[in-house]
Formats: C-alpha cells, structure tokens, sequence
C-alpha cells in the first residue's frame, strides 16, 4: 500500500497508485501522500512531465474509498483549511505537464483526478464513470466543474446524472482521452509522450500550459497580451539562446530549464 513515486534521467516522474486490494482507492492516508507526489513533482527542477497510472491491470483509481470516508467524523473547521493536504485535482497549481495512463476502470475520484491531467492513455477495455449520485453524493474534487468544460454539455450531463459510464471508444470518440492501447503499451506510449514533452525548454512548456489553462478565465485581449509578456520574459532566458545556438548549428538542444 502506497504512493509510489519514480524520476528517471529524462525528467519523467512515474506516480503510481499502488492499493491493488482496494482498486486503488483513495483513504486519508493515500490522500495525503498523492499530494506529497504532486508537490515534488511542482517544487522539484529535476521533474520535467509526470505521469500517474495505479498499479495492476485493473483499475487505475476506484476514487475515494468510501468506507473510509462515508461517516467520518471531521471537525466542521476544516472545511476551512482549503490549502490542506491539496491535490493536482483540487487546487493545487502544477505547470508541468501530466499524462494519465488509465490502467482499467477509472471512477468517481479517478475520473476527477484524470480530468486534472492535461494527456490521456487508456488501455483497452478501460470504463470511465461518475457513479457518486448512486452513493448520495456529487464528484468532489472538480468533478461538475472541469467534466462540463472538457465534454458537450448534454454527455457530461448524462454522465453526471445517471451515473452511468463510458467504455474507451466512447471516451475517445468525445475527446476525453487521446489513445486507446494494449496493456503492455500503456506505459511505453506514455513515456513517449513524457520524453518527447520533456525534450522541449520546461520553461516554455511550463508557461504554455498555464495560459492555456488561464485562457478559461481570461477575455481574449488579456490572454493575447499575456502571451506577448511571457514570450517577452522567454526571449531572454538562457533556454532561449541555447535554442537559437543550437538551430545555427543544426545540433539538438540541451535546455536547462533557465
């Protein structure tokens, strides 16, 4: 039972959900390490791309573990304590890049923490659902917020209010997720993608998927004009002229990150 967290020399960090006697479901306990992951992968340099899978062949996250949860007695103050134990899905800011590699069934939770990754991979036979109004509650975590923005609005509310879920054809065929795959290219098609991302300058990647994110909040003008400024701050960095000596010479460029 763990949070397992790998770096390989590319910068590809590999987190994986590893509960395989609870189809990777969330507790308390494996809350609070996801977040642990999910900040290394923020604060450390030497992570460039993140890619989050569950172990086995099953599921790649059941969601939260409601017989941890249901019934739980919290006290009413840490309602109040937002920044607490925060997670990629529930607030907490991560720029670099995040591929999911859907091992199996992704519910509830796993969907939610999915929906927070920015490329998706699914084996196939791979199943997507929201069941929690089955279970008296809604999707937490940005469950009705980032599935109404990523889906048509008439599928995500059938997904949302039946409860019912969505094989990998469908999923794909509705743009939630990039690839379907075989078991044992899950991870290799993964990290392709990961390697690939973490070849280009992290600085650039960083601020393109922040302005792409921003763009929901922001009027075309200011997102234009915020474009204009980063690029303006990016010209000057040291990735930016190893770029422009490595074009002149033909030669592959090794960014730094700075």
């Amino acid at each position: 039972m763990s949070i397992d967290f790998e770096l390989d020399d590319y910068g590809v960090a590999q987190i994986t959900i590893n509960r395989l006697e609870r189809r990777n479901a969330l507790d308390a306990e494996h809350y609070r390490a996801l977040s642990e992951a999910w900040i290394r992968v923020r604060d450390d340099d030497a992570v460039r791309v993140a890619i989050i899978t569950g172990a086995g062949d099953k599921a790649f996250c059941a969601g939260a573990d409601l017989k941890s949860w249901v019934g739980r007695e919290v006290a009413l103050s840490e309602l109040w304590l937002t920044q607490k134990d925060q997670i990629l899905n529930r607030g907490l800011e991560v720029w670099k890049p995040i591929i999911s590699a859907v091992n199996g069934a992704c519910i509830g939770g796993g969907v939610t923490l999915m929906l927070a990754t920015d490329i998706r991979v699914a084996v196939e036979g791979a199943t997507f659902g929201l069941s929690e109004v089955k279970r008296g509650i809604v999707p937490a975590n940005g469950g009705t917020q980032r599935i109404i923005k990523q889906l048509p609005y008439a599928v995500a509310m059938k997904m949302l209010l039946t409860g019912e879920g969505m094989d990998a054809e469908t999923a794909q065929r509705w743009g939630l997720i990039n690839d379907i795959v075989k078991a044992d290219e899950l991870i290799p098609r993964a990290r392709a993608y990961a390697r690939q991302i973490a070849a280009n300058a992290p600085l650039a990647v960083q601020a393109a998927k922040e302005l792409a994110v921003r763009a929901d909040d922001m009027d075309l003008a200011t997102g234009l004009r915020m474009e204009q400024l980063v690029n303006r701050i990016l010209q000057g960095s040291e990735d930016s002229a190893i770029a422009r000596a490595a074009f002149a010479e033909k030669q592959t460029p090794g960014f730094k990150g700075k």
